[in-house]
């Protein structure tokens, strides 16, 4: 295992992508557009994308990429999530980028790197790594049938659909109908896939592409779990510091500070998790094992920050003004993403010999 400490490039690109998201991405604008017809935000999307150039960190420099690793993606993930920013970028930057990756389609791949190109795999959000996946059927060279729970797909100019035939199709958005669903999660919208003769090209393999896919996506998202953690905690601290009760601050309280303590050491154990996975995945050691490990630690932590945050909060957290709402959405929905903790430990207990009694 190499260093689990952010580099200095690192720490350089996270100060970038927090300045971007500081004048970009702020609540307000965040809450609006959630409550509007266009939830994904485009226009920091191309920011992100094409003048930082993110879409391509996965993506070597012959392939028109940055030829960056997981540990860089991670990075931005967390800024992302720290935001809970609306853009497509785990959808497209990482699953769909994996999975042309694994299919080696370089005129698709270049495209998605530049980011004037939006990719969806087409697998059900809550799909984990190995999972069995739904398919769609292949009648006469076009492909038919019906996918749910896919996100971003409102977003996506072009879909990776799996088929019954095995492989993997790269189907045009605009000849498919796209149903929004009820997401819970409003910053990461979900719909329905319909495919009625919709043509496609068969790109490579399914399987091994959408493992490879939702192997990354599940360790990256602990990434993005962190970013969610880390903001509910230093928001709550910054808070409590400054409402006070009984003319003293409420941080100064020994209930409180005992909270706050517990959350703490389980967002800093978090941030060793979700570097470890990084790092797996970069490296390609221990990964399934690191990953598993990962998610199956990174939902339940997500989820009681932002819970904490909203308690904490009082009165003001349980206002639609305060984007707590936004932070505990994401984390109730990153928490069945790419296989709930449970899962993961399943897998992880099948990974290590470690079986149930």
């Amino acid at each position: 295992m190499t260093d689990l400490l952010y580099s200095e490039e690192e720490e350089a690109l996270r100060a970038a992508v927090r300045d971007l998201l500081t004048d970009h991405c702020d609540a307000a604008g965040v809450i609006a557009r959630t409550e509007s017809d266009a939830p994904h935000d485009l226009a920091l999307w191309k920011l992100l994308a094409e003048g930082m150039g993110l879409a391509g960190l996965l993506v070597p420099e012959a392939q028109g990429g940055q030829g960056a690793s997981h540990r860089e993606a991670a990075v931005v993930l967390e800024e992302l999530g720290r935001a809970v920013a609306p853009v497509p970028y785990l959808t497209s930057a990482v699953v769909a980028t994996e999975a042309l990756l694994a299919c080696g389609d370089e005129e698709l791949l270049g495209r998605l790197a530049s980011g004037r190109t939006v990719g969806t795999l087409a697998v059900g959000l809550h799909a984990a790594p190995g999972a069995a996946l739904k398919a769609v059927r292949l009648e006469n060279g076009t492909l038919h049938g019906e996918l749910t729970g896919i996100a971003d797909a409102a977003a996506a100019d072009v879909l990776l659909v799996p088929a019954d035939d095995g492989g993997l199709y790269a189907v045009a958005a605009d000849t498919v109908t796209v149903t929004p669903q009820t997401s819970l999660d409003l910053t990461r919208p979900l719909a329905t896939v319909t495919l009625d003769g919709a043509p496609g090209r068969r790109i490579g393999d399914a399987e091994p592409a959408v493992r490879r896919a939702l192997r990354a996506a599940a360790g990256l998202l602990a990434s993005e779990q962190l970013g969610v953690a880390d903001w509910a905690l230093t928001e709550t601290v910054r808070y409590l510091k400054e409402r006070k009760q009984f003319n003293r601050p409420v941080g100064g309280f020994q209930a409180l500070k005992h909270r706050l303590a517990q959350l703490w050491l389980e967002v800093v154990n978090l941030r060793a998790a979700a570097r470890a996975a990084a790092d797996a995945l970069a490296s390609g050691e221990d990964t399934d094992v690191t990953v598993a490990v990962a998610q199956a630690y990174a939902a339940p932590v997500a989820v009681h920050a932002a819970e904490e945050a909203l308690q904490l909060h009082a009165g003001i957290g349980m206002t639609w003004e305060h984007p707590i709402h936004l932070y505990l959405k994401r984390a109730k929905a990153d928490s069945i993403a790419y296989g709930t903790a449970g899962a993961h430990r399943e897998a992880l207990a099948e990974l290590v010999d470690l079986q149930a009694p």
